[in-house]
């Protein structure tokens, strides 16, 4: 009878221990691969985390499936780009959720281009000018010092939201940015030799990548942004670099490579596909692995 009851007394507090851990997780929504996995960094087993889009995707243009309309209805916490990035989908998505807590202006409710200073912010607005966003240009987490402001804010937000382990949650930001700034400092040391070096765009989606780093952006492949290029501006592009060269065109690993390879075998300069985000190479696993991959290719490049 004894050992019954010390068997039904552990099993008590095993379930105990298990829907405390449950009911404690913070269900987090993000709408891209970084900030997936930021929360993942910062919030460690207290949070549940699902992301909405791949780094294959182009996050411009996403359907608000029901699938994701189903995650947005069962989160604590909705974490976005912002800046307009997400303006063809996420607000359809939140609308349909029907979760308060998720709302613009709620505390369930992050935009990480908050935290950061925009670049890019356009001087007018003309639809002729393609796809241009008002608050700046929102590819912000090609640049790991923006990866850490928005750390602090995102960390602070958790804290806010998960109260009863806020102290945890102060610990483990602690934690990653000690990690973060060591690695920038790493990062900084190794991408000297990039500093200055005159690059292709095919889609002014690195723009913070060059702010952090000194790379120069002579051209872009895509006449607007989000418009395609056609033979005739890959080759006016093309005839631009004899008066002002450039070493490398680079892309995104959700981008159709094809503009790029044409310039790289007219121009006689290699074509970089950047991960853009996490999981853009098997080598970009986490954020971490992203600016490895994305410092080793460039510089592998540089010395062609």
């Amino acid at each position: 009878m004894k050992q019954c009851c010390r068997i039904a007394l552990g099993l008590a507090v095993v379930l105990s221990a298990l829907f405390g851990q449950a009911q404690a997780a913070l269900r987090v929504f993000a709408c891209e691969p970084e900030w997936g996995a930021l929360a993942r960094e910062l919030g460690g087993d207290l949070v549940e985390v699902s992301v909405a889009t791949t780094a294959l995707q182009d996050p411009h243009q996403i359907q608000a499936k029901p699938s994701l309309i189903a995650r947005a209805r069962n989160a604590d916490l909705v974490v976005c780009t912002g800046a307009e990035l997400e303006v063809g989908w996420l607000p359809v998505l939140l609308q349909q959720s029907g979760n308060a807590k998720v709302q613009p202006g709620q505390p369930g409710y992050f935009e990480a281009a908050a935290a950061v200073r925009m670049l890019d912010i356009p001087r007018r607005l003309d639809r002729s000018q393609g796809d241009v966003h008002a608050a700046g240009n929102p590819h912000i987490q090609t640049d790991p010092r923006n990866i850490e402001r928005v750390a602090r804010a995102l960390g602070a937000r958790m804290q806010q939201l998960d109260a009863a382990h806020a102290e945890r949650h102060a610990r483990q930001l602690e934690d990653f940015l000690k990690r973060w700034q060591q690695a920038i400092e790493r990062w900084n040391l190794q991408a000297a030799p990039l500093r200055g070096v005159a690059v292709v765009s095919q889609h002014k989606g690195f723009v913070y990548l060059y702010d952090w780093l000194g790379l120069k952006e002579v051209a872009v492949l895509e006449p607007r942004p989000g418009v395609e290029p056609t033979v005739s501006h890959l080759q006016s592009v093309q005839a631009a670099l004899r008066d002002t060269p450039a070493r490398m065109v680079v892309f995104g690993a959700y981008q159709d490579p094809r503009g790029a390879d044409w310039l790289s075998r007219n121009a006689g300069i290699p074509a970089v596909r950047l991960p853009f985000t996490v999981g853009g190479t098997d080598a970009a696993r986490d954020l971490f692995g992203l600016f490895d991959d994305t410092l080793a290719r460039l510089l592998a490049a540089g010395k062609k």
